[in-house]
């Protein structure tokens, strides 16, 4: 690779690094391009799965702001650049990586904070924002139910009550 592909290489990575929501590298040594390809089709399209060269995904990375990755680009690196949801990109990373032992997960960068494997892993155990919303507006209609019976309740037992002593009068 010559000195002009380096640089339209390292501008395109770049841009990806700051248009990303989330960043999560991973080691692929070992996968086909059959299995890369497949797990690309899973990431879906909010998801670019790159394989880069470990010095100018570095380089790439300073130059986006993110200075805190190094460690994690050693060996050979694929990263996922995701652009919105990236607690399913975690839980689709990780569970590819229990079917196929090669795919290591190496850390990533979420809302400026570098993120090791472990906590990757733990990311990928969080409830999706479409999951939690669906839960709150459970909790919320679930909430508003009990405040209607609540409501519709005391008037009724007034009713009884007032009735009730109305016969006793009579």
């Amino acid at each position: 690779m010559d000195k002009p592909q380096k640089n339209a290489a390292i501008k395109a990575l770049t841009e990806q690094f700051k248009e990303a929501d989330a960043v999560i590298l991973t080691e692929y040594r070992g996968l086909t391009v059959e299995q890369i390809s497949d797990l690309r089709v899973k990431l879906g399209q909010d998801v670019s799965y790159t394989v880069a060269k470990n010095t100018l995904a570095r380089i790439a990375a300073h130059e986006a702001g993110i200075d805190d990755l190094d460690a994690e680009i050693k060996g050979p690196s694929a990263i996922a650049f995701i652009k919105g949801d990236y607690v399913s990109t975690a839980k689709t990373l990780r569970d590819f990586a229990k079917d196929n032992k090669q795919l290591i997960v190496k850390g990533g960068h979420v809302d400026g904070s570098t993120l090791t494997a472990e906590e990757v892993n733990r990311l990928a155990d969080m409830q999706t924002r479409e999951g939690a919303l669906s839960q709150l507006a459970g909790d919320i209609k679930s909430a508003l139910a009990s405040g209607i019976r609540v409501l519709v309740q005391v008037p009724t037992k007034a009713a009884r009550t007032i009735d009730a002593l109305a016969q006793k009068q009579a």
